[in-house]
């Protein structure tokens, strides 16, 4: 299993409550892109309308920039790929206040490209003071174990 993209500042700005693997529904030069690294998941979310989900504002770069058509859009809202008992759960917790579904990750599953999507809590300042004081003390417990 490889990760072709990781959103690290959705680990670092949101809780995340529930975990869930979606499929993508993605043309072929899209999936080249993305397994060349050229996606970016910064500041995308999801969305459930009409039973179904989207991932929206995730950009997909050209992979040879001369063969792509010329109506292909980079930030294109992306079908997501669930069972009814997962779109149920995501359109409930999207109708919660304070909850957001939030993409984590983009990988493979075989052959198969997927989406690692999550439902998440906003933390508080607090709350990212104390990951980045944990996060430090990990680090200097860390060197201070390397040079013993």
């Amino acid at each position: 299993m490889t990760n072709y993209v990781q959103n690290k500042k959705a680990r670092f700005d949101y809780e995340i409550l529930e975990r869930f693997e979606a499929g993508l529904v993605l043309a072929g030069y899209e999936v080249k892109a993305i397994r060349a690294g050229k996606a970016s998941l910064q500041g995308s979310y999801v969305v459930v309308r009409g039973g179904e989900a989207y991932l929206v504002s995730t950009s997909i770069a050209y992979y040879q920039e001369k063969n792509t058509p010329e109506s292909y859009e980079q930030d294109r809202p992306r079908k997501l790929l669930l069972s009814k008992k997962e779109l149920a759960k995501l359109e409930a917790a999207e109708s919660q206040p304070g909850l957001t579904i939030v993409p984590i990750r983009l990988y493979n599953a075989g052959r198969h490209i997927k989406l690692e999507i999550g439902i998440a809590r906003g933390k508080k300042q607090h709350d990212k003071r104390e990951a980045i004081k944990d996060r430090d003390s990990k680090r200097d417990i860390g060197r201070e174990l390397k040079w013993q």
